[in-house]
């Protein structure tokens, strides 16, 4: 079985482009830094590191990519390492490895990313639970209407 789950922040915004053809295909391009944690072999403490894993995602993927991500955003992505070769250049044979995304899906909330995503999942505009009405329902606050994904 060949299956990958990463999540992590994207090093910089997606490299997009489209396959000619009747039906063009997009083809996004990122790099996601993924967090490593280790032991000195002196036994001390846990220090961190990171991978940087190069992704693709095709299609309809591709398109959400280019919509929707940018540098820093943190997701977390299923998908497949797929390897490839190609000659250079120089005819100096070059060996790829990347992970072919199947689903990618944001892994922290706008609020906390625009806060630098120091955790903190309650925006400081969104109403307190203890405002809602007697129903169980609050009132959507003018400003935020235009972040729902629903209309």
């Amino acid at each position: 079985m060949n299956k990958v789950i990463l999540m992590g922040r994207l090093t910089r915004d997606p490299e997009v482009r489209y396959s000619q053809g009747a039906e063009p295909l997009a083809i996004a391009r990122y790099t996601l830094a993924v967090d490593r944690r280790f032991t000195r072999r002196d036994g001390s403490n846990n220090d961190q590191s990171a991978d940087f894993i190069s992704c693709v995602a095709f299609g309809k993927n591709g398109e959400f990519a280019e919509k929707y991500l940018k540098q820093g955003t943190k997701i977390l992505v299923t998908g497949r390492i797929q390897t490839g070769s190609y000659t250079n250049k120089d005819g100096n044979k070059v060996y790829t490895t990347e992970v072919v995304v199947e689903d990618h899906e944001f892994a922290e909330s706008k609020a906390a990313a625009g806060n630098g995503g120091g955790g903190s999942y309650q925006s400081a505009d969104r109403p307190a639970p203890e405002s809602a009405s007697a129903d169980g329902f609050m009132s959507i606050p003018e400003n935020m209407e235009n972040d729902l994904p629903f209309k």
